[in-house]
Parts: structure tokens; C-alpha cells; sequence
């Protein structure tokens, strides 16, 4: 196709969705394991129409979506009548847009865009990206540690899952300890992990920023030292952050550090990253400025001669991630022993999933090869569970 497809309309579409033995907080920003039924989740999804009769769709996977749809719709009214395909210039606008409140608005927009364009071109995205692979070795990632029987309750359930894991062909593991960030309970978790799999896969711990104190930080990274941890992630309560307090946690802990998961743009990452501060750079389309703010700071990393790992599992991070060089596993997150993945969405009609199951013999998952995001979305079971909708002309 040759002309630039105009925005004519933006519908954003608040729906629910329920996983069995799933929990969330009443604002929807998290997930825990809860035997039972399930609890109604709030996801939303954005669909961009033009004049050419192309639609760019997107449905992210993560909750929290009161605010992302919140914050998308103030941005959408930008994009109405502009050309479809000048993303550059609609991320530069919207980041403009942004700059007092925040930039988690942008992602599924820009995403949307990415994958309207990738239609227009009858191409998947990562082949636009310039298609580096096609295979993305997997590493699986739990949920957050529990108190409930079948859960994540002790140092042995995560060494029990950690084998199944493995069995089931995953090269590598993270731990999500527990929100109270005990470090000796977490530092048994991890022995007991390392015990019954060390050796036999990658282990990764990522302390989700809930261990307290920076002394709790380099207590525990002294044991992933001890263990040869792949990497330690946001390890404690600065929030993932902290220049400073990373540079001086690297002076007492070995283990490669992972941080960045908790800012949200380019500039901000690679100030971190240029500081000498993380030893591998973190991006999130969802969160981070979409595809084209992800893309300029994984190229950026690499031209550090850095490592840049995508956060999270879902089609916009399989296409980000098969046009990357310098990533190393694709995160399946977030698994529990007793429940289905919440973050694999049942809005795909074409068999999409990111489960415990979806690797291959060879401990990857494959990138959706259809045009776009190359994945089909089931609209009418979306209209079934839809709370609300916005419409943008």
C-alpha cells in the first residue's frame, strides 16, 4: 500500500476477565494466588481505525489498567486525523504530552500504531524491526511467594516448581520471593533452589524492591554470589531506582545487578546504565513509550556494549525481543504451581498463550508471524465481559 492511512477513530474498551485460584487488590494493581472461582480482573484494549480500513489493535496483559486506559485516552485525541504511520513523531508528541504525569499512557498506543503499520506492509513486526530471530529461549518467572497450601508457601515449594520447570524444558528460572522480604527466608528459597537445581538451569532472584534495607541487599546478594546467580534483580526498597545506591551495592555483591524495570523512558535507563549502575538494561513496551521508546533504549544499550532484557511476556515483547542481538531470555512470567498464567490473556482466537506450557522442545516460544502482532484477537468474547467503552473521532 502506498498512501499514509489517516486516524478517523480510537476506541479504548475496559473488560473483565476471571482466572481460577486468582486474586487482585480492589485497585486491580496486582495479582496473588487465592484458591477458588477467581476474581473479576479489569484489562483493556485499544483498537485505531483509519480512513484506508486498516485497524491497529492491541489488548496489554498486565492489570493496572484504570490508569494505563486512563492515561492512553487523554493521549488518543492527539492521534485523530494525523497520518497512522509517523510514529516517530506521535511518540516525540506524546512524550511531550506527558512530561508531567508520566509516560505509561504511550505504550498501547504506540503498539497499536506498530501494529496497524505492520498491516499496512503485510509484515509481523519483528520483521519490520529488522527480524533478527525467530526462536526466544524462555526462562520461567513465578509469581510472587504465598502462604497457602499448593502455593508458593516455603523454600520447597519454589524448589519443587523450579523442577517441574525444568522438566518441562525451561533453561532458566526466576524467583519472586515474598512481599515481606524476610531476607533469610528469601535466602532459603534461594539454597533450596540452587540445591535441587543448580547446575541444570539459569537462576535468576528478583527481589521485586521488597527487601528493606540495603544491608538486607547485600546480605542476600552475597548467597547469589554463593549460588552464581545469573543476575539479582531490583534488590531492595529504593524502587529500583537509585544511581547511587546501586553503585555502591555493586561494590560489596558479584551477582550481575538488573535494574530499570522501575523508569519509564530512554533517557532515564541509559542514564542508569551509562552510570555504571546495572549490569543489564530492563525495558517494557507496555510501560516504557511502547515499541519505539523500547527499541532506542535496547539499541542504545547495545551500543554500550550492554545487555537490554525485555520485561514480561506478551506478543508486543515476543516481536521487541526477535529484533534484539543483545537480550538473552524471554520472560514467562508469572507462574504459580496451582494456577493458569493471569498475564496470558483468554482474548486470543487463534491459540495465542503464554503458559507453563507454550515452550518447545528446545525451552523457546516463537514470535507470531501473521502481519502485525501477528496474533488474532476475539473480539466478540471481549464485547461479552466489556465494562466500558471510550470512543475517540
Amino acid at each position: 500500500m502506498g498512501s499514509n492511512p489517516i486516524v478517523t477513530k480510537i476506541e479504548l474498551i475496559m473488560f473483565e476477565i476471571t482466572v481460577p485460584n486468582t486474586a487482585t487488590d480492589r485497585a486491580g494493581m496486582g495479582v496473588s494466588y487465592r484458591p477458588g472461582p477467581g476474581m473479576p480482573m479489569q484489562r483493556f484494549a485499544v483498537r485505531i481505525h483509519t480512513d484506508a480500513g486498516l485497524t491497529g489493535e492491541y489488548v496489554p496483559v498486565r492489570a493496572r489498567a484504570k490508569v494505563i486506559m486512563a492515561a492512553s485516552e487523554a493521549l488518543a485525541y492527539g492521534l485523530i486525523g494525523q497520518p497512522a504511520l509517523e510514529r516517530e513523531r506521535h511518540y516525540q508528541r506524546m512524550r511531550r504530552a506527558t512530561k508531567h504525569v508520566g509516560e505509561v499512557g504511550i505504550g498501547a498506543l504506540d503498539i497499536a500504531l506498530w501494529d496497524l503499520a505492520g498491516k499496512h506492509q503485510d509484515v509481523p513486526i519483528y520483521a519490520m524491526l529488522g527480524g533478527y530471530r525467530r526462536k526466544l529461549p524462555t526462562y520461567a518467572s513465578t509469581l510472587s511467594g504465598d502462604h497457602l497450601p499448593g502455593g508458593l508457601s516455603s523454600a520447597q515449594a519454589y524448589a519443587d516448581f523450579a523442577e517441574r520447570c525444568l522438566e518441562l524444558g525451561y533453561p532458566a528460572y526466576k524467583m519472586h520471593g515474598w512481599h515481606a522480604g524476610d531476607p533469610q527466608q528469601e535466602i532459603a528459597m534461594l539454597r533450596a533452589v540452587a540445591a535441587r537445581v543448580g547446575g541444570k538451569m539459569h537462576l535468576m532472584y528478583d527481589a521485586a524492591s521488597h527487601l528493606k534495607t540495603f544491608a538486607d541487599a547485600v546480605l542476600v546478594g552475597k548467597v547469589c554470589d554463593e549460588l552464581d546467580c545469573y543476575w539479582l534483580e531490583d534488590p531492595f526498597a529504593d524502587g529500583g531506582i537509585s544511581i547511587h545506591a546501586h553503585q555502591r551495592l555493586k561494590t560489596h555483591v558479584k551477582t550481575p545487578l538488573l535494574i530499570t524495570e522501575h523508569v519509564r523512558n530512554a533517557e532515564s535507563t541509559i542514564d542508569i546504565v551509562a552510570a555504571g549502575a546495572t549490569d543489564f538494561g530492563r525495558v517494557d513496551p507496555d510501560y516504557d513509550g511502547g515499541l519505539t521508546g523500547s527499541l532506542k533504549a535496547a539499541y542504545a544499550c547495545e551500543t554500550l556494549g550492554m545487555d537490554c532484557e525485555v520485561h514480561a511476556c506478551g506478543p508486543a515483547m515476543r516481536h521487541l525481543m526477535a529484533a534484539l542481538r543483545n537480550s538473552n531470555f524471554y520472560e514467562m512470567n508469572l507462574l504459580h504451581p496451582r494456577m493458569t498464567n493471569a498475564w496470558s490473556l483468554p482474548v486470543y482466537a487463534d491459540g495465542y498463550a503464554d503458559e507453563i506450557d507454550s515452550i518447545d522442545e528446545t525451552g523457546c516460544v516463537s514470535v507470531p508471524e501473521g502481519p502485525g502482532l501477528g496474533v488474532a484477537y476475539d473480539w466478540a468474547r471481549i464485547a461479552k465481559s466489556t465494562v466500558s467503552t471510550v470512543v475517540i473521532e
